[in-house]
């Protein structure tokens, strides 16, 4: 079996939990809480780059938005306003002393009830940072991944809510890379209810044709991607054009570029589906050219004319 060890969790100082930052091993749960016994959370994955003005935390605004987005679709109300959640996530960065590094910010349900309706459980929020590397790969930002398509769907849209980033919605993403890893890839594509393309099991996904860029719609029960977003202002940026569409599964196989996006994947060339190579099967121009912008931004060495980055100094 493939397995990544970049994937694997290196142990901070601290960790924000309801409103303390304590050290790393004391931030526990109960064995009775909720979220254990049916994936009542939501949560946000984040970046903060390393720049020459000191760590910056990439959409933040935007990821504290979603969090109360998923928060609300999920019938949770933490008592934590957006601008304490960024205060909290700024300090947790600025304390552990991190320069790049991945931020996990959770709410999630504790005891009270074992009822599947879980509004009696108390809310806890915490904020997780780590030091973490490439999602899919040291290797995969330049040479892309292998892929293929997977046997497991997205789920129906009136099924689970795909625009809430909740916790329970991940066993679907599961089932997705387990399948490609036992099967010798490196990430699964999901396809939609319809069997269309939706996304991979923790990536939007980009296909590229003719110079159009295209990605699945909402409609898809994809994730309102943070990363998808910013990709598509940058795109729009070198006047290319982006149509988000429904998309057959076989244009993967005539498409010239592929890649995913995502916090974790950031933007992540697919070299081939299901062993046939996307394209020359290596990372395609335009998809370098993202990159090359992407990164620049994120590493402070181009102009952040969007006002992404959030410099943690901004915590003191």
């Amino acid at each position: 079996m493939l397995f990544l060890e970049v994937r694997g969790m290196k142990a901070s100082g601290r960790i924000w939990l309801d409103g303390a930052l304590v050290p790393w091993d004391e931030a526990r749960i109960h064995v009775a809480s909720h979220v254990v016994h049916y994936g009542s959370s939501v949560f946000e994955g984040i970046r903060a780059y390393q720049t020459p003005g000191g760590p910056a935390v990439f959409c933040l605004g935007q990821h504290v938005r979603r969090l109360l987005d998923s928060c609300r679709i999920f019938r949770m109300t933490p008592s934590y306003s957006g601008d304490d959640l960024t205060r909290a996530i700024l300090e947790t960065v600025r304390v552990n002393g991190h320069g790049d590094c991945y931020i996990r910010r959770v709410v999630f349900r504790g005891v009270e009830s074992l009822s599947v309706d879980h509004r009696r459980c108390p809310l806890h929020v915490a904020v997780i940072t780590f030091e973490w590397g490439r999602y899919l790969g040291e290797e995969a930002i330049e040479h892309g991944v292998d892929v293929m398509i997977s046997s497991w769907r997205r789920v129906a849209p009136d099924t689970l809510p795909g625009m809430g980033k909740i916790g329970g919605n991940y066993v679907n993403s599961a089932f997705v890379i387990m399948e490609a890893v036992d099967n010798g890839y490196v990430e699964g594509i999901a396809l939609d209810v319809q069997g269309y393309l939706s996304e991979g099991s923790g990536e939007n996904l980009f296909l590229v044709r003719d110079g159009v860029v295209y990605t699945p719609p909402l409609a898809a029960s994809i994730l309102r991607g943070i990363t998808r977003g910013v990709i598509t202002t940058l795109c729009r940026d070198a006047g290319v054009e982006v149509r988000e569409m429904t998309i057959p599964r076989e244009m993967l196989y005539i498409a010239d570029e592929a890649f995913f996006t995502g916090t974790a994947a950031e933007i992540t060339p697919i070299r081939s589906v299901d062993r046939q190579p996307v394209g020359p099967g290596r990372r395609g121009p335009l998809t370098e050219q993202l990159q090359e912008r992407f990164f620049g931004i994120t590493s402070g060495r181009l102009p952040d004319t969007h006002c992404w980055l959030t410099p943690v100094r901004d915590a003191i």
